[in-house]
């Protein structure tokens, strides 16, 4: 990685760029665990005299909660794509303009127009990927392109499964599999997901967040869970395989947000900056192992990554994910009614 820029001329002029920013003072950052890389942190803390205090959630629901409640302290936030309209509507989030700041130039188009965020006025990348399927390739050795793996594991699989326990994630690889579109409200499809799903839970051992160490030292044998986890899995223990469910998956975008209430305003807008600059993007995905969606930074970015099987889908897999977005309110209260029970 290159060296910690001095804050001399070029950091200057890129708080120049990005506004009238404070040059030393506090930043406060509320994202998922183990997902924000130490080392660009500290780059960003020397370059601006800043001290960044992260705090973690472990998902989007939590997330919204904390902020919802007001009260809470931070300056910046990290929901996905289906939250980021959530945070809109209620008027949790500054219109920051990050399309306005100087590194915007460094996002591949891709990522400008989004439906959750047309234009990036709110937000800029921070990750994405996808769930899908983690398999012990020593345990198991069939077809592992398959929410089957989950909803109908193999015998040398049961009793040894883990699965996210992320509602929506978990939702929408039923409702594909049961042959249904995200965000139905088909009453024979979801009956036939609601029924599926408690008939499967049985058959895990865990829905548990911190799956990676543990799919990496063989406690579990498979996991439905994120990409980027299970390629630090797999390069912990080669035994793991990475499969793309055939019947639907879904991809995922993070991206920071300032929150309309932060204390640490300028601050908070010097970071959006920061991270759309290669070679910051670059130390994200390098640590949390997930694509960026920031031009050039492949340059910066370790041997592990470039072509890993599990970042990069091929043509064939690729073309059944699809991103999630959020659903009616009413489609997602039942939804959750579902979920609730299959928690019991």
């Amino acid at each position: 990685m290159k060296k910690l820029l001095a804050a001399g001329i070029a950091a200057a002029s890129m708080v120049m760029a990005a506004g009238a920013a404070l040059a030393d003072g506090e930043l406060n950052i509320f994202n998922w665990g183990d997902y924000t890389s130490p080392e660009m942190i500290k780059k960003f803390e020397e370059t601006y005299k800043v001290k960044v205090t992260i705090t973690d959630y472990d998902s989007n629901d939590t997330a919204l909660a904390k902020v919802r409640a007001g009260g809470h302290g931070f300056d910046i936030v990290v929901p996905s794509a289906n939250y980021v309209p959530i945070f809109v509507k209620e008027g949790l989030l500054l219109e920051s303009r990050p399309d306005q700041m100087e590194n915007f130039k460094n996002v591949d188009e891709r990522w400008v127009n989004v439906e959750w965020d047309p234009g990036r006025h709110y937000s800029v990348p921070w990750q994405w990927g996808l769930t899908g399927i983690g398999v012990n390739k020593t345990v198991y050795s069939g077809d592992i392109h398959t929410s089957a793996i989950f909803l109908d594991p193999p015998a040398e699989l049961v009793g040894k499964i883990n699965v996210a326990p992320e509602m929506n994630d978990v939702m929408y690889a039923t409702i594909r599999y049961m042959g249904g579109k995200w965000c139905t409200d088909d009453k024979e499809v979801l009956k036939k997901v609601h029924e599926k799903l408690k008939e499967a839970k049985p058959k895990w051992l865990a829905m548990d967040y911190s799956a990676h160490e543990k799919m990496a030292n063989r406690e579990y044998s498979a996991v439905y869970y994120w990409n980027g986890a299970m390629l630090r899995a797999r390069l912990q223990n080669p035994e793991v395989n990475f499969g793309f469910p055939k019947e639907g998956y879904p991809f995922f975008m993070d991206s920071a947000a300032i929150l309309k209430d932060a204390k640490n305003m300028e601050n908070a807008k010097l970071f959006l900056n920061f991270i759309m600059a290669p070679e910051n993007a670059a130390m994200l995905s390098n640590f949390a192992k997930y694509a960026n969606g920031i031009k050039g930074s492949e340059a910066c970015m370790d041997a592990e990554l470039k072509g890993a099987p599990e970042i990069t889908p091929t043509p064939e897999q690729a073309v059944a994910g699809e991103f999630m977005l959020p659903c009616a309110p009413e489609v997602t209260e039942i939804y959750t009614k579902i979920w609730t029970d299959v928690l019991k």
